[in-house]
């Protein structure tokens, strides 16, 4: 997952991210900003009141899919991500306020640009994918 980046090749990306407590805190800034910025009102309706069941599940997937302990699989088996996304109305609008949160996040985090870059672009193929309304 990070052969284009210009970091060690033994790194994993949740290294990359700073591990548990790196990914925890992209977690953290992404529903934060969901849950605040005006810019994120359509994808934040989307969500339960209470943010604390979005934000573990987020951690635990993002914890293996960045090459860590894979939480997710542990406890939920396989992410089936756009199957488990089915049930929400997910249009143009919405990806994009999810990329907004998600650019933000990482760009607040304090991490090495390429992977930042890297991460932007892997996100953004997956929040597409994720669109299940024209």
């Amino acid at each position: 997952m990070t052969e284009n980046l210009p970091i060690a090749q033994s790194q994993s990306l949740y290294e990359l991210l700073g591990g548990e407590t790196g990914v925890r805190a992209l977690v953290d800034r992404f529903y934060d900003l969901m849950d605040s910025a005006p810019e994120a009102k359509d994808i934040r309706a989307l969500h339960a009141a209470s943010l604390k069941q979005s934000r573990e599940k987020l951690f635990m997937f993002l914890s293996g899919w960045s090459g860590g302990p894979p939480l997710y699989m542990e406890k939920f088996g396989h992410p089936r991500l756009r199957m488990r996304h089915l049930p929400f109305t997910i249009g143009d609008r919405e990806r994009d306020q999810w990329i907004w949160c998600m650019s933000h996040a990482l760009d607040a985090g304090g991490f090495h640009p390429s992977v930042v870059e890297h991460l932007k672009t892997r996100f953004r193929e997956v929040a597409d994918f994720m669109r299940n309304q024209e």
